[in-house]
This record gives structure tokens, C-alpha cells and sequence, in this order.
């Protein structure tokens, strides 16, 4: 392949791309607003149009934001490629370590990420203190909000440059098949987290204490008993320090699985909901959600560190993307930076298979519970949560990993309606 067409060939996909993206946020704006003024029919016993109207602005400010997030964030890639950038970073730091060296392969990652960090610092800023503000969703302080950058960099500098400097190690010490060394090592690497995360880093930024409640916590292991599902314990997350948004959530692996509860959403639904909202997410455990994923990740890694393998070979590919230096951290960088353009067209395909993990957790969670506890817990979470009753078919097709609200309580309540029919009348 030669420079030129190669150098054609990331612009035409980035050009889509960013086009793509763009249009389905300008039609979520349009679709969005033009419903704002109606709730839905199946909702309008249950939602207020305060509530509607307040879903549908949300919904536009994140939209906006994003389009200026998607409009920074091409520049930036462009500046960091064909503008020269990650050049120009190469040469700066061979002022302060030895070019080819582990140290600044790793300064050059680590700088790169740096200046991505701080480029997206302004938006986070902004989501936080002022979308999030105007919605009534945020309670981050100032402070808090500053003690979390710390502890984030803190851990990115502890955990990330090490396995940065392992990465690179094996790229170098492996010969030609390196990719399949740093293969397992990611493998390896993401399954050590998985582990240590629960007991080790998330309560760094949280504070969990043992379910107290003694009825729910007494349903709740009945539904566990039902399931078959051992924990290593049930468990309250302080997230209305940071959000007035409510979740729930299984974390870990095999000994160190547990059960984690915002203590927003305990505050919003009645126990028989919070019941069946855990019976969803024990869906994915029973239906193997989350081992299909890290599955088809795993592949998915394997076949593009091949890729990067291939492409650490060919001139083309450095001097196409605005490089003219070569080298293992030069090659690495430029695949993290124009691997999501190309990957772009497999979104709509991945979000497709996360909305059918979700139609088999809820079909899961109603043969464990009441279906209806299951609507009723949705509706509140998609009011108290200002989510969109009317999302743009097409933007939700690329880019939601739950259905619309409309069709999926739609599907909760197809069995309830086949019970009705076939009774005589």
C-alpha cells in the first residue's frame, strides 16, 4: 500500500466517521424535541410532563456537549497525526531519555495520554458542575471533584506505567510473535483486576457498608438463594456523594463477587423493585453476559495486536499518519489513536448484542420476580434519571446498550397480555 492512499484512506474514515457521528447527535436533538410536548402513551400514567420535558433537555445539553467533544476530539486526533504532533512529542522527549529507550517509549505514552487528559479535563468540568448542576443531578464538590483527579493520577501512575513498561518489554524481548505475549499479559492484567477492584481500589472512592436493611436483605438472599448465586456479601455505595443518579451493580469473580446498591436508588424504589432490579443483573450472571464480552474483547484484542504487529513492518504506516519516525511506542501510539475510526462501523453491531443481553436479563429477572415490580422500577429510574422515553430510532440503533424505555417495557409485559388472551372470557 502506498503513503499517499493510505494517508487517503484514514482521512475518508475519520470523514465518515465524525459525519456519522454528528448527524445521529443532530437527529437525537430533532427527534427528541419534537416529542418533548407528549409523553409517550405508555408512559403518561406514570410520567408527568415536567418530568417528560425535563428528560428531553437533558437528553439536548448532553447532545450539544457532545458534538463539541466530537469536534475537539477530531482536531485533536488530526493534530496528533497529520499535524505532526506525536512527532514533534517523540523529538521533545529525546531531550530527556534515550530514543528506542523503555523509558521513552513509556514517557511517550504516558504524554500523550497526558495531554488527552488534559484537553477532556474542560468537558468533565463542564458535564459535572454545569450540565449535571442544572439537572439537579450533581452533588460533586469542588474539592471532592479535585481529590478524585488525585487519586485517579495516582493510580494511573502506579498501575499504568508498570504494566506500560511490561507492554513495551515484551514488544521488544519477543521477537515476531510479541502480540501473543502481550495478548495473555492483557488477558492476565484485566483478569487481576477484575479481582482486586471490589476490595482494593473502589473503595478508594467510596465508602460501602453492609446492607442494614433486614428485609430487604432477607429478599434479596431469598432471590440469591433462587438463583443460585453465591456473594461474597451485600453492600451500600455512599453515590450520592458524586450523583443523584441510581444504579445497581455485581462486581468480581468467583470469591470475591459482591452486590453493590447506590444508596440513591434504595432511597427511590420499593424493596419488591429493588428485588427485581438485582434479578436483572443476576440475569447477565446466569445468562454469562459478562464472560461472552470479555470473550469476544479477548479475540478481538488478539486479532488487532496481529494487526499492529503487521503494521509495525510497513513504512506506509507511520509516514501515512504524519510520522516519520518509526519504532515499537510510535507504532503503539498511532493504533490507539486511529484504531476507534475504523472501528466505528461495528458500533451498531455491538449495541445490537448488548440490547439482546438486556432483553434475556429482563426476560430472566421476570421469571424471578414479578414483572411488573421490574416496569415499575424502570419507569421510576427512567423519571428520576431524566433518560429519554423517545430516543431517535436510528442514533439508538448505534449507539444505546439498552432498548428505548417504550419497547423494552413492551416486552416485560407480552407474557402478562398471553395470560389474558387465553383466559375464557
Amino acid at each position: 500500500m502506498s503513503t499517499e492512499f493510505f494517508t487517503i484512506l484514514f482521512l475518508l474514515a475519520l470523514t465518515v466517521t465524525v459525519a456519522v457521528r454528528g448527524l445521529l447527535m443532530l437527529r437525537q436533538i430533532r427527534h427528541v424535541c419534537a416529542h418533548r410536548d407528549v409523553v409517550p402513551d405508555a408512559f403518561a400514567d406514570r410520567i408527568d410532563l415536567a418530568a417528560h420535558r425535563k428528560a428531553a433537555d437533558y437528553t439536548v445539553a448532553r447532545m450539544r456537549l457532545g458534538l463539541v467533544d466530537l469536534g475537539v476530539g477530531t482536531l485533536l486526533l488530526l493534530g496528533f497525526t497529520l499535524g505532526g504532533g506525536l512527532h514533534g512529542l517523540h523529538d521533545w522527549l529525546a531531550g530527556w531519555a534515550t530514543t528506542g529507550s523503555l523509558l521513552h517509549g513509556v514517557a511517550l505514552l504516558a504524554g500523550l495520554a497526558v495531554i488527552g487528559w488534559i484537553v477532556g479535563l474542560p468537558f468533565a468540568l463542564y458535564r459535572t458542575f454545569v450540565t449535571e448542576k442544572r439537572f439537579g443531578f450533581n452533588r460533586m464538590t469542588p474539592a471532592l471533584f479535585v481529590a478524585d483527579l488525585g487519586r485517579s493520577a495516582l493510580l494511573s501512575a502506579l498501575i499504568g506505567l508498570p504494566a506500560l513498561f511490561a507492554v513495551l518489554w515484551l514488544m521488544e524481548a519477543m521477537g515476531s510473535a510479541w502480540w501473543f505475549w502481550v495478548w495473555l499479559f492483557w488477558l492476565g492484567f484485566n483478569l487481576l483486576a477484575l479481582f482486586i477492584w471490589p476490595t482494593f481500589i473502589a473503595p478508594l472512592f467510596n465508602t460501602f457498608t453492609p446492607l442494614a436493611d433486614a428485609s430487604l436483605k432477607a429478599r434479596v438472599e431469598n432471590l440469591l438463594a433462587r438463583c443460585g448465586f453465591q456473594s461474597r456479601g451485600l453492600f451500600v455505595m455512599d453515590g450520592s456523594r458524586r450523583s443523584a443518579h441510581g444504579n445497581a451493580y455485581f462486581t468480581g469473580f468467583g470469591a470475591a463477587k459482591r452486590i453493590v446498591f447506590f444508596d440513591t436508588l434504595l432511597e427511590k424504589l420499593a424493596p419488591a423493585e429493588v428485588e427485581a432490579v438485582l434479578a436483572h443483573e443476576l440475569g447477565h450472571f446466569h445468562h454469562r453476559h459478562i464472560w461472552k464480552r470479555l470473550a469476544v474483547i479477548a479475540l478481538g484484542s488478539l486479532a488487532t495486536l496481529w494487526l499492529l504487529a503487521w503494521l509495525m513492518q510497513q513504512t506506509w504506516f507511520f509516514i501515512g499518519l504524519g510520522v516519520g519516525v518509526e519504532g515499537t511506542a510510535v507504532a503503539l501510539a498511532l493504533f490507539s489513536l486511529v484504531l476507534p475510526v475504523f472501528l466505528f462501523p461495528l458500533s451498531p453491531l455491538m449495541s445490537y448484542w448488548s440490547r439482546m443481553h438486556e432483553f434475556e436479563a429482563d426476560r430472566y429477572a421476570a421469571r424471578q420476580t414479578r414483572a411488573e415490580d421490574l416496569v415499575n422500577a424502570l419507569v421510576k429510574l427512567y423519571r428520576d434519571n431524566a433518560s429519554t422515553l423517545t430516543p431517535d430510532p436510528l442514533y439508538s440503533r448505534f449507539h444505546d446498550s439498552h432498548p428505548p424505555a417504550a419497547v423494552r417495557i413492551a416486552r416485560l409485559r407480552e407474557p402478562f397480555r398471553a395470560r389474558l388472551e387465553v383466559q375464557p372470557s
